[in-house]
């Protein structure tokens, strides 16, 4: 059986984990299994509904009051606790904030190995087998499992969600028992931005700026364009954060966040390999630089070697025809 991790951010499924719910579905099919999903937290099953349709056959549901709020300590618990229990094969994750703190929390208690970051799933010889990248992208590990459980966490927006199916299955609430001297932590409080983008690492298009911005009240042309774009984000390299133009959240490379968007749009970013770390698998690449020998041409897939302060105003009212026709 396979085991997926659902994350919950302010009351929602996240819409990575339904991807990673939905390659966990493919691979159960395969080693003719079952994928099952597990929900943490306080009130959680109430969102069961909207998991089934992405492949789950059962939703594990874990309650305890010290789960209202995410811990890696407390999670991590909760889930030994039901690991120990159904014994899954296979144990997925979202490669997010939470899932790449969560995931080696858990293998770390379970005494297993952990893939990290994986952009390919395959079974072999009853194994799985994945595939995930090294040395900053610039070459890829097949990696295979001699510990079980096989825990792997899944980079977003790689995996294609399944046709949404039956939105029934059977749900299976379970109150765990946590020792509070074993949680060495606990939320107080969330405090949110105000005018919270959405995540980088969940949009389909990333409108990104770097030094040639030139600075951080130019982002808003960035922001103008992901006002008109569906679903997008704005993203900066970590020149334009570190000058401090741009909070981290928003900052896509090595030492930031990887994304995989359908669309990446570089706007003065000279394209240096930390950055491209972070966004050379990016489906459609666009770079505006005015250096026309700048490394990002060498990875996009349309490149113009201009002004950006030109280019954007035109590309503004050509979005818009676009999008209104």
């Amino acid at each position: 059986m396979i085991l997926v991790f659902i994350e919950i951010r302010e009351g929602k499924v996240k819409k990575s984990s339904l991807e990673v719910l939905s390659e966990g579905k493919r691979r159960a099919d395969e080693l003719n299994t079952e994928a099952h999903a597990v929900l943490v937290g306080h009130g959680a099953g109430g969102l069961a509904p909207e998991v089934f349709p992405y492949g789950a056959s059962k939703v594990h549901v874990l309650e305890n009051s010290l789960l209202a709020h995410y811990s890696a300590s407390s999670f991590s618990l909760a889930l030994v606790s039901l690991v120990e229990e159904i014994k899954p094969e296979i144990i997925f994750f979202p490669a997010t904030s939470m899932g790449k703190d969560l995931a080696p929390r858990l293998a770390a208690k379970l005494g297993v190995s952990l893939a990290t970051d994986c952009t390919s799933t395959a079974c072999k010889d009853g194994k799985l087998e994945v595939v995930r990248p090294i040395f900053a992208g610039k070459a890829f590990a097949t990696v295979s499992f001699k510990s079980s459980p096989q825990i792997a966490s899944l980079r977003p927006n790689v995996f294609p969600l399944l046709e949404p199916g039956a939105e029934k299955g059977e749900v299976v609430k379970k109150e765990v028992v946590i020792p509070e001297d074993q949680i060495k932590g606990q939320v107080a409080e969330i405090i949110r931005e105000e005018d919270a983008e959405i995540d980088v690492t969940e949009a389909d298009i990333v409108v990104s700026g770097g030094r040639g911005m030139k600075g951080p009240e130019n982002f808003d042309l960035l922001r103008e364009l992901t006002a008109i774009l569906p679903h997008s984000a704005v993203g900066a390299s970590r020149s334009a954060v570190d000058a401090e133009w741009i909070d981290h959240q928003h900052q896509v490379g090595q030492t930031g966040k990887t994304v995989t968007p359908n669309l990446y749009m570089a706007f003065g970013i000279s394209g240096a390999i930390q950055h491209l770390a972070g966004m050379s698998s990016s489906k459609c690449i666009v770079a505006v630089n005015k250096d026309p020998e700048a490394s990002i041409f060498k990875v996009a897939d349309f490149g113009i070697a201009g002004d950006l302060f030109k280019v954007i105003p035109h590309l503004k009212e050509e979005l818009k025809k676009a999008i209104s026709e």
